[in-house]
């Protein structure tokens, strides 16, 4: 399929940010967010436009308007340490696709869904964010989104496009506290090189096959009920059941021969979203990389069962609460702290599981209804991205793997028992 760029242009916010408000300080999180990680999103609209020049203007004004209330996103990164939000911009490219949407719905393959965004895997950021609209013949469109990960993580990269939507379909909102000043909570530290170490180690050198399985609501009641009571719990949520059946099939895809456990750990790292989990909770729209990693130890040299395996991932997400936080980035030991972590992960298997169900990325309604479906993409090894299906219900995840550790995983019992393997999303 086809897909030719007709244009590109910087978009600044409609109103210049006023001179105390240009310096935006990073805090502890987000400086150890290496500079090179980006993520991406493309949202899929059937029949959402008869005419592409006129929609194209809307989304440009709407983007605009949006950018004066997250003004650092429009700014440049500055020494690793601070944003300088000088109203540079965000870059927007527009495209058209020889050909109807239902073309790419029907088998969405990873090279063609890729087109649609406006980078590619293994090249760096323009600026912070980068827009591609495509326009299918169809009347359909896609609208490819990609974030720095310095200034947002999912939570605050779903809300952005929510309420560039609702600005653009003339629709108000109503947020306060989006830029908010972390660095008192997560004061900054010298952590150069640190970061480097953790993506040093989790650089792979092999052939990595990236397949999207999809697990309807039917299948994760079944799963749930499977795996019962965990940790006092009638049943684990979604996340936990699908996170659940997707280690356990990584740890049995990575042994060394069939059936033969390795004697080295899996580190399995689960990030977590901790805006409601201070106290007092942070702002639920305010931008950053307001995260931290939760790290399971997972022995390879003996099978755990589902319920050993979903009270650990359970426990282990549990305990990040405020007084955990504060104890670990507010004390004067965290680089300490942070040295031991690198080491024991570089003397490891990392795997990275990452949850973006439950956000609003489905709201994003710019006057031509919801979303058909949201896409992502995922080209690095032993990652996991969940996100939920159009109904809410069900779970997507999207995962990377060594071809011949993939070859293993789609075939795990649990894999083919409750998902199915990149099915059409209609």
């Amino acid at each position: 399929m086809e897909i030719r760029i007709l244009s590109g242009e910087i978009i600044k916010p409609s109103s210049p940010t006023p001179n105390q408000l240009r310096t935006h300080k990073l805090c502890l999180l987000e400086q150890l967010v290496p500079p090179h990680v980006h993520f991406p999103f493309i949202f899929f609209y059937s029949a959402a436009t008869k005419d592409p020049s006129k929609t194209s203007i809307e989304l440009k004004l709407s983007l605009s308007q949006t950018l004066t209330y997250y003004y650092p996103f429009a700014g440049r990164l500055k020494d690793g340490s601070f944003i300088d939000c000088d109203d540079s911009g965000v870059t927007f490219i527009e495209a058209q696709v020889a050909g109807n949407m239902s073309e790419v719905l029907k088998e969405p393959e990873m090279d063609l869904l890729e087109q649609l965004l406006p980078f590619k895997a293994d090249e760096k950021l323009s600026t912070l964010v980068v827009v591609q609209v495509s326009y299918f013949d169809c009347g359909g469109m896609a609208i490819g989104v990609c974030f720095s990960h310095f200034i947002a993580d999912a939570t605050a990269a779903a809300n952005f496009v929510k309420n560039w939507a609702a600005l653009a379909s003339c629709r108000s909102i109503d947020i306060k506290d989006v830029i908010f000043d972390c660095t008192s909570i997560f004061p900054p530290q010298d952590v150069l090189g640190l970061t480097d170490s953790v993506c040093e180690r989790c650089v792979s050198y092999v052939e990595i096959k990236t397949k999207r399985f999809v697990f309807d609501a039917a299948k994760i009641a079944a799963l749930r009920e499977e795996i019962g009571n965990v940790a006092g719990l009638d049943r684990p949520t979604r996340v936990e059941a699908v996170s659940t059946l997707i280690l356990s099939a990584v740890i049995a895809a990575a042994a060394r021969e069939t059936n033969e456990f390795s004697s080295t750990i899996l580190a399995a790292s689960f990030p977590v979203n901790l805006r409601k989990r201070m106290n007092p909770p942070l702002p639920e729209e305010c931008v950053g990389n307001i995260c931290t990693t939760t790290t399971l130890m997972c022995p390879m040299n003996e099978r755990i069962d589902h319920k050993s395996l979903a009270k650990m991932i359970h426990e282990s997400i549990r305990m990040v609460d405020d007084q955990f936080v504060r104890n670990v980035y507010g004390g004067g030991e965290f680089l300490n702290f942070l040295k031991n972590a690198v080491e024991g992960l570089s003397k490891n298997r990392i795997f990275w599981n990452s949850s973006w169900c439950k956000l609003p990325f489905y709201e994003a309604d710019f006057g031509w209804g919801k979303p058909k479906w949201i896409a992502t993409i995922v080209r690095d090894d032993k990652v996991a991205m969940l996100v939920d299906t159009s109904d809410g219900e069900g779970i997507e995840v999207w995962m990377g793997l060594p071809k011949e550790d993939m070859a293993k995983f789609e075939q795990d019992p649990g894999i083919l028992a409750y998902s199915s393997v990149s099915p059409s999303p209609f």
